[in-house]
C-alpha cells in the first residue's frame, strides 16, 4: 500500500485472489442473517396486528414517518435492532422506531411508538431506545417529534422501566431540559395513550391529537371501571375534544393521521431559522476504488474465513473521496494510521487501527487529535485492533503512559466524533478508539464486527447483533452504506456550534 504524490492511495489488492473471494463469501453469509433481522424490524407487528391497525383507518408507523419527511430524504434509524430476541412476540426494535430525517429542510429526531407490537407497550429496552434517541437529539440540538400511541409500561418489566437513570423517568427529564434549552418538543397523539404514554405529550411544547382516535389518560376506561365500577367512554375521559377544549393539554385537532402529519409539518416550518453548516463542504467525489469491494477486505471469524486482516488503507481507499488521504506520521507508530481526507465533501480526520496499539501509535494518535481539535475537523475512528502492546515488549515500557495520553485526547476532543468498528477490538483498545463510554456522536458497526473485553468472548457476546440488541452501538450498517451514513451524521453534527477543546493533564 503506497501514497501517490497527489495523496491518493494506491491499492495493491488483487480482487481475484482466493482470500478476497473467501472473505467476500463469508461476509455474504453474515450479512444475509443481519438483513433478515433488519427486515423483521421494518415489518413491525404480525400481519394480524397490522391489519387491525389499518382497519381503524390508521397509517402504519413507518408510513407515518414517510409522510412526515421531505420527499426523497433519507431516514437514519438509530437502534433498529434494539431488544432483538429479548421479549416474546416482540421483533427487533423494542416496540418503537427512532431516527433522524429532514422535515421542511430541517433535521429532526422522530420517536415513534409502534402500536402493531404489543399495542406500543414500553419494555425496558423501549425506554433505553427512547432515551438514546433523546440524547442524540440533545447533543445535536434536533427538534424531537414523538408520535404517540402507547399502552404505557409493560408491567412485568417495571424493574427495567421505572426506577433508574436511562429509563422512563429520564424520558420526561430529557424532554423538559431540552425544552428549557430551546430544543423543540412536539407530540402527535394517534391513539389511546396511557400512563407514561400520556405524560410524554403533556410535557411537550406543542401537541397535535387526532379526533375520535387519539386519547390520553393516566388510567384507561377499563382501569376506571375496575377501581370504581364506573363505566366511562374514552372521549370524555381523555379524548381530543376534552383535551383541546377543557384541559388545554393539546393544541391542534386533526381529522385523521394524514391531517395530523400535515399540521406537524407546518409546525416545524415555523420553528425559526434552521441552523447553518459551520464547515465548507466540497463537491463530493466517489472513491477511485469501489466500495462494493469492501466485503472482500473484512476480518471475519469462522472456518472458511482467512485469518488476519488487510492493511487498513485498503479500506480507507474505498471510503474517502477520490481515494485521497494525507497521511500523518506515516513512518511512526505504524499500527495506528492517521490522516486528513474528505467523505462526501466533508473534511475529516481518520484514525484507523492497523494492529495492536503501541506506545508510539498512542502518542501519534494524541498528537493527531490535537491538530484536528485546533482546526475544528471532525474525527472518524475506524476500529480494528487486538488491544495494546504488552509493556514487557521491547520499546513498549511507556505504553501505559502514552496510552493514557490517547485516552485523554479522545475523551476531551470537543469536535464531532464518529466510531465505526470495522473489524475486531478488545480490551482497553476499545476505549482508546472512542468506545461508547467516551461519548462519540454515534457508534456504528459493520456486520462482521466484534468487540469485547477479551478476544475469547463468544459471538453471542462480542458479535454485532448482540451489541445492537443491547444498544451498545447505534446501528449496524453495511460497508456500502458507510459513506452516506457518515455524511448524514456529519451534516447533523456540523450544524451545532463549535467548541474549544480543553485537555486534562498530560503525563509527559
Amino acid at each position: 500500500m503506497t501514497l501517490h504524490d497527489n495523496h491518493s492511495i494506491g491499492s495493491h489488492l488483487a480482487v481475484a485472489e482466493p482470500d478476497f473471494e473467501l472473505r467476500r463469501d463469508a461476509y455474504a453469509v453474515v450479512m444475509a442473517r443481519m438483513r433478515e433481522r433488519r427486515d423483521e424490524a421494518t415489518v413491525g407487528g404480525s400481519e394480524k396486528s397490522r391489519k387491525l391497525h389499518t382497519s381503524r383507518g390508521q397509517m402504519l408507523p413507518r408510513e407515518r414517518i414517510a409522510a412526515l419527511l421531505d420527499p426523497g430524504s433519507p431516514f437514519l434509524e438509530i437502534g433498529q435492532l434494539a431488544g432483538a430476541d429479548m421479549y416474546d412476540g416482540v421483533p427487533p426494535g423494542a416496540t418503537m422506531v427512532t431516527g433522524v430525517g429532514q422535515i421542511c429542510g430541517r433535521a429532526c429526531m422522530l420517536i415513534v411508538n409502534d402500536a402493531t407490537v404489543k399495542g406500543g407497550t414500553m419494555f425496558g429496552m423501549t425506554t433505553r431506545r427512547h432515551t438514546r434517541a433523546q440524547l442524540f437529539a440533545w447533543q445535536h440540538r434536533l427538534p424531537c417529534l414523538t408520535l404517540v400511541q402507547s399502552g404505557g409500561g409493560f408491567l412485568p418489566d417495571l424493574a427495567n422501566i421505572f426506577p433508574d437513570d436511562g429509563q422512563a423517568g429520564s424520558i420526561m427529564y430529557n424532554q423538559v431540559k431540552m425544552s428549557a434549552e430551546g430544543i423543540a418538543q412536539i407530540a402527535l397523539v394517534f391513539g389511546p395513550s396511557t400512563a407514561g404514554g400520556a405524560y410524554i405529550p403533556a410535557l411537550c411544547d406543542e401537541v397535535v391529537i387526532v379526533r375520535n382516535q387519539g386519547a390520553m389518560f393516566l388510567g384507561s376506561p377499563q382501569l376506571v371501571f375496575a377501581a370504581t365500577g364506573e363505566v366511562v367512554d374514552i372521549e370524555p375521559l381523555g379524548g381530543a375534544e376534552m383535551h383541546s377544549r377543557l384541559s388545554g393539554v393539546t393544541d391542534h385537532i386533526a381529522e385523521d393521521d394524514a391531517h395530523a402529519l400535515q399540521i406537524t409539518r407546518r409546525i416545524v416550518a415555523h420553528l425559526g431559522e434552521p441552523p447553518r453548516l459551520r464547515w465548507t463542504r466540497a463537491a463530493a467525489e466517489p472513491p477511485r476504488y469501489s466500495p462494493q469491494e469492501l466485503p472482500g477486505l473484512l476480518r471475519l471469524t469462522g472456518e472458511r474465513a482467512p485469518a488476519g486482516s488487510v492493511d487498513c488503507r485498503e479500506i480507507i481507499s474505498r471510503l474517502v473521496d477520490g481515494s485521497r488521504f494525507q497521511e500523518f506520521k506515516q513512518l511512526h507508530g505504524e499500527t495506528l494510521v492517521c490522516g486528513f481526507t474528505r467523505i462526501e465533501g466533508f473534511e475529516i480526520g481518520i484514525l484507523a487501527g492497523n494492529g495492536e496499539l503501541t506506545s508510539q501509535a498512542a502518542a501519534k494518535g494524541a498528537h493527531f487529535i490535537e491538530l484536528c481539535c485546533q482546526r475544528d475537523i471532525p474525527l472518524l475512528f475506524l476500529v480494528d485492533s487486538p488491544g495494546f502492546a504488552g509493556s514487557d515488549r521491547a520499546g513498549q515500557r511507556g505504553v501505559g503512559k502514552h496510552g493514557a495520553k490517547l485516552l485523554n485526547a479522545v475523551a476531551n476532543a470537543d469536535v464531532p466524533k464518529i466510531t465505526l468498528i470495522v473489524g475486531q477490538v478488545y480490551g482497553a483498545a476499545y476505549y482508546a478508539m472512542c468506545g461508547r463510554a467516551f461519548k462519540p456522536n454515534a457508534l456504528l458497526m459493520w456486520p462482521n464486527a466484534r468487540a469485547a473485553a477479551r478476544a475469547d468472548a463468544s459471538d453471542n457476546v462480542a458479535g454485532a447483533l448482540n451489541w445492537a440488541r443491547q444498544l451498545w452501538c447505534d446501528m449496524v450498517i453495511e460497508p456500502v452504506e458507510t459513506r452516506a451514513v457518515i455524511a448524514q451524521l456529519l451534516d447533523v453534527a456540523g450544524r451545532t456550534p463549535a467548541k474549544a477543546t480543553q485537555y486534562a493533564v498530560f503525563r509527559m
